[in-house]
């Protein structure tokens, strides 16, 4: 698993729930509501797997798509160090990712609760491939663009995150037994494990914006990782 530097995850997560939501795009809002009509709008731990299922396929697409750029456009030393870093960041990504799939799963499991019906096998399957050429034929026609998006979609996890952890304050006695988690990070409790995934879609956020073109909406704070 990543390791993380040391940041005050609680400030964060207090900055997090202060801040507004980004003001989506039509494309977004769409996503968005929809991803409401399948799961409701209520944020369940089924419903952040699922949001984790989806959140690592763009960058897997994306990685492709520069692996692409370097073969074509080899001579040009400038074009191969810009996706030589979106590699880079994508594999970081799509491994963070993962994990925090991992940490809710490890969650559900002690809390014995069952997965919701958009969960199972063909209804997930069906939902990740629809999702997977989306974001390859977005990543294909404007990279830019679906980086812009990505950012927009990882703004709204962020503020899911934050919002279930202050639904949840018997998180913050609850410690961690599971070795999965600890092989994360070291945490205190679970209400310190959501805040850290929480963070890190405000990192995934923050990249996204700046490789999008909105690097103004960049959420600096103390600790955070280098954006390029």
């Amino acid at each position: 698993m990543c390791s993380h530097p040391v940041v005050d995850t609680k400030k964060e997560h207090n900055s997090t729930l202060q801040r507004p939501y980004y003001p989506y795009s039509l494309m977004a809002r769409f996503f968005i509501r929809t991803m409401d009509m399948i799961t409701g709008k209520k944020t369940t731990l089924s419903k952040l797997k699922l949001l984790e299922l989806l959140a690592s396929i763009p960058y897997r697409e994306w990685e492709r798509r520069q692996y692409a750029n370097c073969t074509k456009r080899f001579k040009d030393p400038y074009c191969v160090e810009k996706c030589k870093r979106i590699i880079q960041w994508c594999r970081i990504a799509q491994d963070n990712e993962y994990g925090h799939l991992q940490m809710i799963e490890e969650k559900t499991k002690e809390d014995h609760e069952k997965d919701a019906w958009y969960l199972s096998y063909w209804i997930r399957t069906f939902i990740i491939w629809t999702y997977m050429h989306f974001s390859k034929y977005s990543a294909y026609f404007n990279l830019p663009w679906a980086i812009f998006f990505n950012a927009q979609f990882e703004d709204h996890a962020e503020h899911c995150y934050a919002s279930f952890i202050k639904e949840h304050p018997s998180w913050e006695n609850q410690p961690i037994q599971s070795k999965v988690v600890l092989g994360y990070g070291h945490f205190d409790n679970w209400a310190d494990v959501f805040r850290r995934i929480c963070l890190d879609e405000r990192d995934h956020r923050n990249i996204s914006f700046h490789y999008g073109g909105r690097a103004e909406y960049v959420e600096e704070y103390p600790g955070m990782p280098d954006i390029v």
